[in-house]
């Protein structure tokens, strides 16, 4: 090792889920949304300006705050946007978990909470969830440098009950607590109310999912005016700028079109629940999922097999090879098509081996 190199801030990346490109690909390895984003979005891209874009976005991002705002019945000030809810939840682990006792999150959840720990060299701790996979609310009734979950959780799609989230923010009322909400819209309940109860809590989501811009990067806090203030001031710290001009536009017709989204919401929710059915007919066994993904494991056949076998058949599923979740598979929930497909291809291979 050169000297210089001592210096250098080392970290394990976060692995992203693999993006394939077949034409004939089904691709449920990522949890994006099998359908497309609302029909005012694209039209807002196909119209859009060019001549705009020599100009810098506003910093505030002013039209999407108020939008979000609007949607959710909060102040402006009541609401941070990023690049994306990787982008915010970073903000957040950078403004707000500067302590030097640990952060608690659970053991098995979203991969980037240790990488970001790591990068920021925030002292962690991951409480194990219990065999069902479900976060103990008990863990988390200790001292703490804060605390932050996914709900549902990932990769398992396990819901944490509302009256089980308000007793962790009574508990740990002089740390933040960040309850990360990338999957609520699939039938979960949501944290948002208690943001006007709970001045420590954040809750944070994005249009990745049930919005379909996961290609455009576009998430969101809201909390406190106090902590959006702080989140803004670490970020114009760091970048001034962090949504595009295309971004702040298409977020504003995404949220705009109620209908559409809850159209698609629960198109992808009565797909799921008849996927459940269809997983336990082939010998999966799962944890109920409120998420737009099942994480299943086959009574037989090893995770690592089906992997393998249904890559190669250019079916895309997301496998998580170490610890609990090595004989698991996490299965995005695409369009009845893809997901028939994906059960005929199972039930043959399951048969034949």
């Amino acid at each position: 090792m050169k000297a210089w190199e001592n210096n250098i801030r080392k970290v394990t990346p976060y692995t992203p889920g693999e993006q394939p490109n077949q034409p004939d690909m089904i691709k449920l390895n990522t949890n994006e949304n099998p359908y497309p984003p609302a029909p005012g979005v694209q039209r807002v891209l196909r119209e859009m300006n060019g001549e705009l874009l020599r100009l810098y976005p506003d910093p505030a991002a002013g039209v999407l705050v108020k939008a979000i705002a609007d949607r959710y019945h909060l102040g402006e000030d009541q609401v941070f946007v990023g690049v994306g809810s990787d982008d915010v939840l970073a903000m957040c682990f950078l403004t707000f978990f500067n302590s030097k006792k640990p952060i608690l999150f659970p053991d098995i959840t979203y991969s980037f909470y240790d990488v970001w720990a790591e990068l920021f060299r925030i002292p962690y701790e991951r409480p194990p969830l219990d065999e069902g996979f479900h976060i103990r609310k008990e863990d988390y009734f200790r001292e703490n440098g804060g605390v932050v979950f996914p709900n549902p959780n990932a990769p398992t799609g396990v819901e944490m009950p509302l009256e089980d989230i308000e007793d962790i923010l009574k508990a740990n009322p002089d740390v933040i607590v960040i309850v990360d909400e990338a999957y609520v819209d699939f039938g979960a309940c949501s944290a948002l109310p208690l943001i006007e109860k709970y001045e420590n809590l954040l809750v944070v989501q994005t249009f990745s999912k049930s919005r379909s811009l996961a290609g455009m990067r576009i998430g969101f806090a809201c909390g406190n005016p106090v902590l959006i203030k702080y989140l803004n001031d670490v970020k114009y710290s760091f970048n001034s700028y962090t949504m595009d001009r295309t971004a702040l536009a298409a977020g504003v017709e995404a949220i705009k079109d109620e209908a559409y989204f809850q159209e698609t919401c629960s198109k992808i929710m009565e797909t799921r629940e008849r996927a459940k059915g269809e997983l336990k007919k082939l010998g999966f066994s799962f944890q109920d999922s409120k998420s737009n993904f099942i994480f299943a494991e086959h009574e037989s056949c090893p995770a690592a097999e089906l992997f393998q076998a249904l890559r190669e058949q250019h079916i895309y599923v997301r496998y998580f090879p170490k610890g609990r979740t090595g004989n698991h598979l996490r299965i995005t929930i695409g369009t009845p098509r893809e997901m028939e497909a994906f059960f005929a291809f199972l039930r043959k291979y399951l048969k034949k081996n």
